[in-house]
C-alpha cells in the first residue's frame, strides 16, 4: 500500500514512534526456563507469513450481512434490532479524546479505583464496537462513515500517543492495549465499504500503525508481561493493525505469539504463565485463549491453517481441552494452583467469545453447552458482538431452562 503523506499534527508523533521500529517489539526475554526467550522468539522463521488480503478482516462481513437478511434466528435477530438503533454521530464526536495519561490503579488492590479510571477508556471501546456493529446490521454508510470520522478526531489530537508506563505500575500501558485491538477490529469490518474519506482514513491508518510500533517497543517485564497473556493481546492489535497497513513486521510479531504459546505450553495443555496465577488459575488458562484464539481467527483470514499448527508438539486444542479439564475438577491443576478456585468468570459473557469462534470450526460439545447459557457473547474490544458476527444461526435458538440447565449452572458457578 503506497502512503500519501501529509504534514498533520499527529504525523510528528508518530514519526518519533517508527525508528523505534520493531527492535523492541520482539523484546521480552522471560525469566522463566520453561517459555520462550527473546532469541528464541527471534530465531522462528515466519518469512511464509505475509499479508494476503488487507480487506479480509476477521469475519466475511458481507456474507454475515446477507445470512443476517434470512435469519429466523432469535439470537440474531434481537441484536439485529438493537444495534439497527445506533448512536448520533455527532453526539459521539463531542467526546474529547484522551491526549494524555496519567496513573492508572491496578485492578485487584484498587477495583474502585481501576473502576473511575478506566471508565472513558471503555467508552472509546464500546463506542467503536458499537459503530462496527450497527453498520453491519443495517449496511447504512452513515455509521461506517462516523466510526471513521471518529477514530480521525482521535488521530488528529494525537490521542493516546502519550501514556505512562513504569514497571510497577504497567496499568495504563496494559489499557492502551485492548484500546487498540478495539479500533482495529472495528475498523477492519468497515474500512472496505468506505468510499472516498482517503485522508481520513490514511491519517487514520498511520496513527494505528505507529501507536502499535510505539506501544509493542515496551517488552514488559521478563516475570509476567513480556510473555503471558498481555503479549498475547499485543500480537492481537498487531496481527489486525499489521493486516490493515500491510506491515509485515507487525504481523508477523502477531503471528509469533501463536508460536510462543505453543510452545509455553506443558504436556498437558497448560499455558504455564497463567495458570501460576492461584486462585485465578482457571481463569487466566481462559483469558488467554480469549486472545490466542481471536488473533488466530485475524491469522486464518489471511488464508494460513493456523488453527492446525502444531508447533513442539502442542496444538491450540491441547490448550482447549485442558480448560475444561480443570473446569470439571481443578484437582487436575496439580502443584500449578491452589484447589479452590475463583470462578466468578463463569458469569460474565465478556471472557467467552472466543468459543463462538472455536465452535465454528470444531465440534466441542462442552463448550456449546457453556456457552448456551451466556449467548450472546460481547466483548467491547475483543471483536464486539462475536456472537452476532460468527455464531452459526442453528448454533442455539434460544435458551432453554430446565433440570440439566440448573445441575450445569450449580457445577460451574453460574447460578445465584
Amino acid at each position: 500500500m503506497t502512503q500519501r503523506l501529509r504534514s498533520r499534527p499527529p504525523r510528528q508523533l508518530l514519526h518519533l514512534a517508527l525508528p523505534l521500529a520493531l527492535a523492541g517489539a520482539w523484546a521480552g526475554a522471560s525469566a522463566d526456563p520453561d517459555t520462550l526467550s527473546r532469541e528464541q522468539r527471534q530465531g522462528i522463521d515466519l518469512s511464509g507469513y505475509t499479508v494476503t488480503n488487507p480487506d479480509a478482516g476477521y469475519f466475511d462481513v458481507e456474507e454475515r450481512k446477507e445470512l443476517l437478511g434470512n435469519t429466523d434466528n432469535s439470537i440474531l435477530l434481537q441484536q439485529k434490532d438493537e444495534l439497527a438503533q445506533g448512536p448520533s454521530c455527532r453526539q459521539l464526536l463531542n467526546y474529547e479524546p484522551i491526549t494524555t495519561r496519567g496513573r492508572i490503579p491496578g485492578y485487584y488492590p484498587s477495583p474502585e479505583e481501576w473502576e473511575v479510571a478506566t471508565e472513558p477508556l471503555f467508552l472509546f471501546e464500546d463506542t467503536v464496537s458499537m459503530l462496527a456493529g450497527s453498520f453491519v446490521s443495517t449496511s447504512d454508510p452513515y455509521y461506517a462513515e462516523c466510526l471513521v470520522n471518529y477514530l480521525d478526531h482521535w488521530a488528529e489530537a494525537g490521542a493516546l500517543t502519550t501514556f505512562r508506563y513504569e514497571s510497577m505500575e504497567p496499568q495504563a500501558w496494559f489499557a492502551s492495549e485492548s484500546m487498540l485491538f478495539a479500533a482495529a477490529m472495528a475498523y477492519s469490518t468497515v474500512r472496505p465499504y468506505i468510499e472516498g474519506m482517503e485522508e481520513e482514513r490514511e491519517q487514520v491508518e498511520l496513527w494505528l500503525r505507529g501507536l502499535a510500533l510505539q506501544h509493542s517497543a515496551i517488552p514488559g517485564e521478563p516475570e509476567e508481561s513480556c510473555c503471558n497473556n498481555h503479549f498475547y493481546r499485543r500480537a492481537l492489535y498487531a496481527s489486525m493493525i499489521g493486516i490493515l497497513t500491510e506491515d509485515e513486521d507487525l504481523f508477523r510479531f502477531g503471528v509469533s505469539a501463536i508460536y510462543s504459546a505453543l510452545h509455553d505450553m506443558t504436556e498437558e495443555g497448560a499455558l504455564p504463565l497463567e495458570v501460576r496465577r492461584g486462585r485465578r488459575a482457571i481463569h487466566y488458562q481462559n483469558y488467554a485463549l480469549l486472545y490466542l484464539v481471536t488473533n488466530m481467527e485475524v491469522i486464518s483470514r489471511q488464508g494460513y491453517d493456523i488453527f492446525d499448527l502444531e508447533y513442539e508438539g502442542s496444538t491450540i486444542h491441547d490448550a482447549v481441552d485442558y480448560l475444561f479439564t480443570i473446569l470439571d475438577d481443578p484437582a487436575a491443576l496439580g502443584d500449578h494452583a491452589p484447589l479452590e478456585q475463583y470462578m466468578g468468570f463463569l458469569k460474565d459473557p465478556q471472557y467467552f467469545t472466543w468459543m463462538d469462534i472455536y465452535q465454528r470450526r470444531f465440534d466441542h460439545p462442552r463448550m456449546a453447552s457453556l456457552v448456551s447459557r451466556l449467548r450472546p457473547l460481547y466483548n467491547r474490544s475483543a471483536g464486539g458482538y462475536v456472537t452476532f458476527y460468527l455464531m452459526q444461526p442453528d448454533a442455539q435458538q434460544h435458551v432453554v431452562l430446565d433440570d440439566d440447565r440448573s445441575r450445569t449452572e450449580a457445577f460451574y458457578g453460574l447460578g445465584d
